[in-house]
């Protein structure tokens, strides 16, 4: 299967882009990522052609078989990047139609996220998307300072176990929807 790992967080040094980068490590063997990010995307202007960066991630997304979106939270919802990002693609090329999409999230805080989470599932449920969202359970990380060591690998056994369940999750959920 080919994923297309989107982070959402614009931060230097993101813990939602280190989840994906442990996740795309871990699962190498299993699955075919390709690692995106929101990072240094033009904001939305609505009425102007979309960039050339925009329509290629528009692509990327259309290449892939799923799209894995790690969604950091501001002000209880998804990042003004990833926000943008996504007006662009749904009022541009429209690439997430049908698509199916899992979100994960991390945060600093205990919750990791949840708002967040919560926000983009609602955001790609709307018509200029129409995406299959993954609706198992859910993967939202709290305390990432603390799960995460100075090579960016998952440091709680607990936590690593709860991800392999996560993803047999997901592949369950994706061959049903692929048949």
């Amino acid at each position: 299967m080919k994923i297309l790992a989107l982070s959402g967080s614009n931060t230097k040094n993101s813990f939602n882009e280190a989840l994906l980068k442990f996740i795309t490590n871990h699962f190498a063997d299993k699955y075919d990522f390709k690692f995106a990010t929101v990072k240094g995307l033009p904001m939305f202007k609505e009425g102007v052609k979309a960039p050339a960066d925009i329509l290629a991630l528009g692509t990327e997304v259309s290449n892939a078989d799923l799209v894995l979106i790690g969604s950091p939270e501001q002000q209880h919802s998804v990042t003004s990047a990833l926000s943008s990002t996504l007006e662009w693609l749904s009022s541009a090329v429209h690439p997430f139609h049908n698509k199916p999409v899992v979100i994960v999230s991390t945060s600093p805080l205990p919750q990791g996220a949840a708002r967040s989470q919560t926000r983009l599932r609602t955001i790609l449920s709307s018509p200029g998307f129409s995406a299959n969202v993954f609706s198992g359970d859910e993967f939202m990380m709290g305390t990432a300072p603390k799960q995460f060591d100075q090579d960016g690998n998952l440091v709680d056994d607990g936590t690593v176990k709860f991800l392999d369940h996560f993803f047999d999750e997901v592949d369950n959920w994706y061959s049903e929807i692929s048949k």
